[in-house]
């Protein structure tokens, strides 16, 4: 689901109230996501959304109380992270968002359910969208696919991968070329950057294209670390070889910081509950 956000208040009983869904037992209750987790390829919606004004925070609390349960319990998707960007990095206000899904054909389910009977959306997120369009302008998605040393969400949650902040890199490369990138990340970044205390929350192409792009996520514990990261990539620091192997890959890239969102699923160990909502307008 992107950029969407259900608005203060809560779905009861099936039916909406003031833009949460409530209703049913509590979904969410467990760290993982039920049967099947941790298992099988995944395939992941990667968002970047733009938020209006200063919703961020409450465009945050929307996506993961208001969301997640639902997604969680119609269409078995779960949520990666929900990030804030750190705008002296990148654009701002900006929100990253990934959602886990169980293949493609977890993703052909999804989006079976949103478009079933000739719609565009589903119907009874109706009030769901409105609120979304209040904190949001709009955004870039794209399909990613995770690379065979990329842990799903239960593990990585599992195995307490946390940040104080992320680094979020996006490569460009020849058409054809982000597998090797990705390859040489496992390769050599991997190790590298784990030398620096830098934990790897996954890498992935961009499906549904050239296999021209790619992305990095990396879980920095805590600022010193980051700081120690960015001085590994001057010349003859830790990253020189990973640099060297990006040069002859002929890489074009850019890096962005993020932090967690407060219910985001690294920094708590969990997915979001239905009990984690609040009336936004209390954000």
């Amino acid at each position: 689901m992107t950029g969407g956000a259900l608005t203060g208040g809560a779905l009861t009983g099936g039916a909406l109230t003031g833009g949460v869904v409530a209703g049913g037992a509590e979904s969410g209750s467990s760290p993982g996501p039920g049967p099947g987790a941790g298992v099988g390829p995944k395939v992941y919606i990667h968002e970047l959304v733009d938020v209006i004004g200063h919703n961020r925070a409450r465009y945050m609390q929307h996506m993961t109380a208001n969301w997640c349960p639902i997604a969680r319990r119609e269409r078995n998707q779960l949520c990666l992270g929900v990030w804030a960007t750190i705008g002296s990095t990148g654009d701002w206000p900006q929100v990253v968002n990934m959602w886990e899904l169980d293949g493609w054909e977890g993703l052909a389910a999804n989006f079976a359910h949103e478009t079933g009977g000739g719609r565009d959306q589903d119907p009874s997120l109706a009030q769901w969208w409105a609120t979304a369009a209040s904190l949001r302008r709009g955004g870039t998605d794209r399909i990613v696919v995770p690379t065979d040393w990329t842990r799903d969400v239960t593990t990585l949650c599992a195995d307490g991968v946390r940040g104080e902040v992320y680094a979020h890199e996006l490569f460009t490369v020849a058409p054809g070329a982000a597998p090797d990138l990705l390859a040489a990340a496992g390769e050599i970044a991997r190790p590298a950057v784990a030398a620096l205390g830098v934990e790897a929350v996954g890498g992935y192409e961009v499906a549904m294209a050239d296999r021209s792009e790619a992305i990095l996520i990396w879980a920095v514990p805590d600022w010193p670390g980051w700081v120690a990261y960015e001085r590994a990539w001057e010349p003859g620091g830790p990253l020189g070889e990973w640099s060297a192997a990006l040069r002859r890959l002929g890489a074009r890239w850019r890096r962005q910081l993020m932090v967690d969102a407060p219910l985001g699923p690294l920094r708590t160990g969990r997915q979001p509950r239905e009990s984690d909502r609040r009336p936004l307008e209390e954000i």
